[in-house]
């Protein structure tokens, strides 16, 4: 490992990433920029953290975090990995499964990379409480 943290070139929450067969890019599904629940606390069954980095040399430690803004940024979820770097001009697409987070309540919340112990970048997830509708059938009070 080296003290030269790489580049985060882009950082994004979806629900999905597909890597094409053939070309091995990535097609990245149903961005998450927003979390809607009736209740909280809240568990999202899967969200992918999708990054892209360069100028990094050889192997480096990365770990995710994710931050509750509203709670001095408790950490309420981190996972480490490592990412190989065969040269500096090299795009690494790191795409990270995350399932069952828990988000305590409404409010902003943010994923978190680190590279080598550094903060490379974040990207920011709001939740919101939300109001279900009606059942069918259930009578509502219809306006005038």
């Amino acid at each position: 490992m080296t003290d030269i943290q790489p580049i985060l070139l882009s950082a994004i929450t979806c629900n999905r990433v597909i890597f094409d067969k053939v070309s091995g890019m990535p097609s990245i599904i149903d961005i998450v920029q927003t979390i809607d629940a009736p209740r909280y606390p809240a568990r999202h069954a899967q969200i992918v953290f999708f990054c892209e980095m360069t100028n990094g040399h050889g192997t480096t430690d990365v770990k995710i975090t994710l931050v509750n803004t509203q709670d001095e940024e408790k950490v309420i979820f981190e996972r480490e990995g490592k990412v190989n770097f065969q040269n500096v001009k090299q795009i690494v697409t790191l795409a990270m499964n995350l399932q069952g987070i828990v988000f305590p309540g409404p409010g902003e919340y943010r994923f978190q990379l680190f590279g080598g112990g550094n903060l490379l970048g974040e990207r920011r997830v709001a939740c919101r409480q939300v109001k279900l509708p009606p059942k069918p059938g259930t009578n509502e009070p219809k306006a005038e």
